[in-house]
């Protein structure tokens, strides 16, 4: 079930790409990424609401309040410059570079979570790597 959902957020960060690159024109990136920024809190919080999981809310840890905040901030962080980089450059070239997030994450999993980084895991890294620079020169 993971790989259904893996996929549709694939296919829906496409889509998050292309709708916003036409959206963005002539608009501050600032002020588009704060339009989006409501309405997937509106939508998160819908989504909280309409399957009762509003009364988790007394159960979250501390330190899961600490990461979730800290993981908030950073999403804000990667939509402000991905914005600003959307508006400025060409959808084309900028969403591969985005997607070596991919690469980073496997380091940082590695690096943090203590998760195996394999042979495997290193040709993708190095393909994707590659294929990334190919697409943006």
């Amino acid at each position: 079930m993971w790989f259904i959902f893996a996929l549709m957020s694939a296919v829906f960060a496409a889509l998050t790409s292309i709708l916003a690159k036409i959206g963005i024109e002539g608009v501050n990136s600032n002020l588009a990424t704060a339009i989006r920024t409501v309405v997937v809190v509106v939508m998160a919080w819908g989504m909280v609401f309409l399957t009762s999981a509003q009364s988790g809310i007394s159960e979250i840890s501390k330190k899961s309040w600490l990461f979730l905040i800290l993981s908030g901030l950073a999403t804000g962080a990667s939509w402000l410059c991905y914005y600003k980089a959307l508006q400025v450059g060409e959808a084309s070239k900028v969403v591969p570079i985005d997607k070596l997030s991919v690469v980073i994450t496997l380091v940082l999993a590695f690096v943090f979570l203590h998760e195996q980084f394999t042979a495997k895991s290193m040709i993708g890294c190095v393909l994707i790597g590659a294929g990334t620079l190919l697409m943006v020169l």
